[in-house]
């Protein structure tokens, strides 16, 4: 089956036109390419939405364009992204396909362009597709099974056992013929996110080896924003897992191009070509010290039509010499400006008794005993400026060189 898969739509309000470009695009591309299904595997929302809103009316418009096209598999993505039953209400769109959301773990099958409950015992259902859906996993209702403080060490666990418990049905249906992938919505323990930091940790929610356990020639995931692949050759067939990654580009900072996936999938193989979206430009722009405005201006035509962020780092008494504004027009043509500063605050430490020494010399060595200063010459250079004019320590210095003094 020819499938395309997108994933972290993320649409709302602020998101909504790069998000229906870019989903616009995607929509554009399963038609050119007529796949014979479409996979969203999550976080097709950003936040609760209302019914009314013009985001969600217009994620509704670009799956009924879909739909008209080929079946569409909608998967639960974050709840704290789509509440419990905000993708139910877009099962209801009229199209010439089904809308099928999956909100459980379980396995679905295709027939005749219909989403049907597996049945593993009936070998007479002749299915073109059979999916292994896992949905974002609630952590609660583990919680309640092992206990809160063991909740996030045990959910790599529990999912490898369920992903493992998969494994003969999928090898049942390679046997009979049947193309099986896998969608789920969570983290690859080791994979990168879209500022290229690795996701390591106890309490992610799937490794490669459970992902791969499921015996699924494909593994399409979401959640991470970052396209990213893995493969593997085994017995006899080639499974490949991947992240679409996000289809827009909704943060600063994040790597690469953003892409929708079209797969190709059967019995024993896996593959896919990535469709690179039109996703927006950001330009991170950063300065050591006050922005250098002729730098800026040097650069600015680069930046036309882009989102950019200037970032910058001040010591406190410097920060009211930034020209915020002067940065806004120089960079006028940009489609957005964020000026980002960090104001470096002077740390200052009281040293204990130094008011009760009289003399500044005594003082003066307090103090360096209190920061670590070396000593060594300090205090004969400290008596030179009390009883020395500016002239006559310059004259000794120049003759401790070796150098004749300078004329008057």
């Amino acid at each position: 089956m020819k499938i395309l898969h997108a994933s972290d739509l993320h649409y709302c309000p602020t998101n909504l036109v790069e998000a229906d470009r870019c989903f616009g695009y995607a929509v554009e591309t399963a038609v050119k390419q007529q796949v014979d299904l479409a996979i969203i595997s999550g976080d097709a929302t950003d936040h609760a939405l209302d019914g009314h809103s013009p985001a969600l009316r217009a994620l509704a418009k670009r799956l009924k364009q879909l739909a008209d096209h080929c079946p569409v598999f909608l998967l639960q993505g974050t709840f704290s992204h789509e509440p419990v039953g905000l993708l139910k209400i877009l099962e209801m769109i009229g199209a010439k396909h089904p809308i099928y959301v999956a909100d459980k773990i379980g396995m679905v099958g295709m027939v005749d362009g219909q989403f049907v409950e597996y049945n593993p015992e009936d070998l007479s259902i002749e299915y073109q597709l059979v999916v292994t859906a896992i949905p974002t996993v609630n952590k609660a209702e583990l919680a309640l099974a092992v206990g809160a403080e063991n909740a996030n060490a045990e959910m790599g666990n529990h999912l490898a056992s369920l992903l493992a418990s998969f494994g003969p049905a999928n090898n049942a249906l390679r046997r009979r013929g049947v193309p099986t992938v896998l969608v789920g919505h969570g983290t690859v323990d080791g994979s990168l996110n879209e500022h290229g930091v690795p996701m390591a940790g106890l309490d992610h929610e799937f490794s490669l080896g459970a992902l791969f356990a499921a015996s699924t020639n494909a593994g399409m995931l979401g959640h991470i924003h970052k396209h990213q692949q893995w493969e593997r050759q085994h017995d006899g067939r080639l499974q490949r897992i991947a992240y679409a990654g996000s289809c827009g580009r909704f943060h600063y900072g994040e790597d690469g191009d953003k892409y929708v996936l079209e797969w190709n999938v059967t019995a024993d193989t896996a593959d896919f070509v990535a469709h690179a979206t039109p996703s927006k430009r950001m330009i991170d722009i950063g300065f050591d010290g006050i922005p250098d405005l002729e730098q800026l201006a040097s650069i600015a035509h680069h930046c036309k039509d882009s989102w950019v962020r200037v970032r910058y780092s001040v010591d406190e008494e410097f920060s009211k010499t930034v020209d915020r504004q002067a940065i806004k027009r120089i960079l006028a043509a940009a489609a957005e400006v964020r000026i980002e500063g960090e104001v470096l605050t002077i740390q200052r430490q009281r040293c204990a008794g130094i008011s009760a020494l009289v003399s500044v010399n005594e003082r003066f060595m307090r103090w360096c005993d209190f920061s670590n200063t070396p000593q060594e010459g300090l205090e004969d250079r400290l008596s030179a400026l009390q009883t020395m004019s500016p002239e006559d320590i310059a004259s000794e210095f120049f003759a401790s060189l070796a150098y004749p003094a300078p004329r008057q």
